[in-house]
């Protein structure tokens, strides 16, 4: 594929100066010696933005990642959504067909099953899942799908599956005893501060799994493990989601 023409792949975000996707991507072309490939950052502002890239880029563009905050945003400039990505309602994998439409994928799925499954043993039947966005939703349907009941943890919680932090009571942390961290809490350079749970609640069963991997063992898993948790940070599933987003964007 890349000996054809020239591609560039992106990141389409917002403040998006140190991705993970760039680096990766980079490094994963020169390992290939795909010298016509190269992975950019599309870093803007507004969603509105948007329609402005896809047509400076024209013919080069091979395919594009969404980060926050576009995951939902983005969907309404595409032309299809595949099945699963229109079932979560959020979008991180955009290729661009034959005939030139835009279609949405979300590889988030994937990636987050195949880094938390290994860790999930018998008593973890329940999941409580901090923050509501675009990422929020792809864990969710990824529970869903593996039997794990769940609710959203929200600073103004709407709904029926939504309960606010100061539902957090000792009762609730010891049935629900995965816990995800899907908000930006806690993300580099803002490294001490980390979601307001009630961290002494939380046992050996638990298992503390953080969206985030700069840095590495974030506040929250940190307090996770001084309680003796099982602890797991986003890097693998990041990993993953950028393979399988790679195998969307080369598939016939």
């Amino acid at each position: 594929m890349g000996e054809r023409k020239n591609k560039v792949f992106g990141l389409l975000g917002k403040d998006i100066e140190y991705s993970f996707s760039r680096g990766y991507f980079t490094e994963k072309f020169e390992k290939l010696d795909l010298q016509k490939c190269k992975y950019v950052n599309f870093d803007l502002q507004k969603i509105e933005d948007f329609p402005a890239v896809i047509k400076q880029g024209g013919d080069s563009l091979g395919g594009i990642n969404v980060t926050i905050p576009y995951k939902e945003e983005v969907m309404k400039y595409l032309n299809k959504l595949d099945k699963t990505a229109k079932a979560i309602g959020a979008v991180n994998t955009i290729k661009f067909t034959k005939r030139g439409n835009l279609k949405g994928y979300n590889s988030d799925v994937v990636g987050f099953e195949k880094s938390i499954f290994p860790l999930i043993k018998k008593h973890h039947k329940r999941a409580l899942i901090l923050g509501t966005g675009g990422a929020s939703k792809a864990i969710a349907y990824a529970l869903k799908k593996n039997d794990i009941k769940f609710k959203f943890v929200s600073r103004n919680p709407n709904g029926k599956k939504e309960i606010s932090y100061q539902d957090l009571t000792e009762e609730v942390m010891g049935e629900y005893q995965i816990i995800i961290n899907s908000s930006p809490v806690g993300t580099s350079p803002n490294t001490e501060k980390c979601p307001d749970i009630p961290y002494q609640f939380i046992t050996e069963k638990h298992l503390l799994y953080d969206l985030i991997y700069n840095p590495e063992v974030t506040t929250f898993l940190a307090k996770g493990k001084a309680q003796g948790a099982t602890i797991k940070n986003g890097y693998e599933m990041l990993q993953l989601q950028a393979e399988e987003s790679w195998r969307i964007w080369n598939k016939a």
